[in-house]
Order: C-alpha cells, then structure tokens, then sequence
C-alpha cells in the first residue's frame, strides 16, 4: 500500500512539474519572435535614419563670401532704397513671404524691438517681399516699423539671392519667398539664414552684426 501511494505522489508531481515547464516553454518561444519582430522594426529605423542623414543638402547659387546682388527698389516712406547709399553701414536683409501675415507681423515686431541696437551697432534693417509699396505702407504703419519695406514685386531681387523657392502649404505646391535674412557689410554677404524659424532669429542676427 505504501508503494502504491508513493507511486500515485510521484505520478502527481511529475505532472504538476511537466505542466509548469510547458506554459514555460512557450512562453519563450513566443518571446523569441517579439524579440526578433523588435530588431527589425529598430534596424529600419536606423535605415531611415542613415538615408536622412546622407540626403544632400539645398545647395543655393549665392551664399556666405559672396558679392551681394545690387539692392535696389521702390521702399516705403515715397523712397527708393539704394545699397549703394549705405555702403558705409550694415545691411540686415530679410526677406519674407507676405504682409500681415503672423510669422511675417512676429518676425518685423522682433526687428522693432532690437532697432535702436542694431542702429547703434552700425547696421540698417531692410524688410523685403514681393507686396506693393501701398501693402508695405499699411503694414509699416500698423505695426509701427522704424525700418523701410522695400516692394519685389517683379522678383527680381528674390531671384538674385535665391530666396525664391518651391513651397508646400496644405499640400499644395508653389513657389514663392523662403523666409530668409543676409548680413551684408563691404558689398559681402557676411551671414546668411535660410529657411528662418522667427523665434530668437532677430537677437540671432543682432549678436553676429555686433560681432563684426
């Protein structure tokens, strides 16, 4: 009788065990797919990443070190901006895509605000887009710019520092100004920014003029 018990207990735990070890087991061979499915999805990304990284960059006809293209054009205030009248000073030059619009409003309020220092640092600041004299008028007015608008509406001066680019608004694709800014100083582009983010760009632009 005492065999027979001893049998049925070791029957018992045999199975008890063998029923442990199977969820186990299939847990880690689940587990080996997941894992694998894992390194895949982050070899991808790595791939993904690699091919950003080695996408060539926007190469621009005019640049850092060059000649500034004659500047030019019918500006606010009844004037007619000549670069060559201020040969003497800095030039900051920023183009942007349209009046009265926000990040265009942003970006000439922060011009505004740091005015008196680039003044006192030598420099003049020349806001230009392809809008009329009168669009430019109302704009200067409204937000009360102390610099002049100078009107591009032929182009001709976006084209000269190639700041006319193919753009994408809502899925739609145009061309038109990409928000840029040069320092020119001797008839020398100094600095330029393409593609400008408008928050910090104005005191960005400021610290360089200060350090020539």
């Amino acid at each position: 009788m005492a065999k027979k018990a001893t049998k049925k207990a070791t029957k018992k735990a045999t199975k008890k065990a063998t029923k442990k070890a199977v969820p186990s087991t299939a847990k880690k061979a689940a587990a080996k797919p997941a894992k694998k499915a894992t390194a895949k999805v982050a070899k991808a990304a790595a791939s993904s990443a690699t091919k950003k990284s080695k996408a060539p960059q926007k190469s621009y006809s005019i640049g850092e070190g060059s000649k500034a293209p004659q500047i030019a054009g019918a500006a606010t205030s009844g004037l007619t901006f000549k670069g060559s009248e201020h040969s003497k000073k800095t030039v900051v030059l920023y183009f942007y895509p349209k009046d009265n619009t926000p990040g265009c409003t942003l970006e000439g309020q922060d011009f505004r605000r740091l005015y008196k220092q680039f003044q006192s640092a030598g420099a003049e600041i020349v806001g230009v887009s392809q809008d009329t004299v009168a669009s430019h008028e109302k704009f200067k007015t409204k937000c009360d710019f102390p610099f002049e608008l100078l009107s591009d509406e032929s182009g001709v001066l976006s084209k000269a520092f190639d700041v006319i680019q193919m753009k994408n608004m809502y899925g739609r694709e145009f061309m038109g100004i990409e928000r840029s800014t040069f320092v020119i100083k001797d008839g020398e582009i100094k600095k330029e920014w393409r593609k400008v983010r408008v928050d910090g760009h104005a005191q960005e632009v400021l610290d360089f003029v200060k350090s020539l």
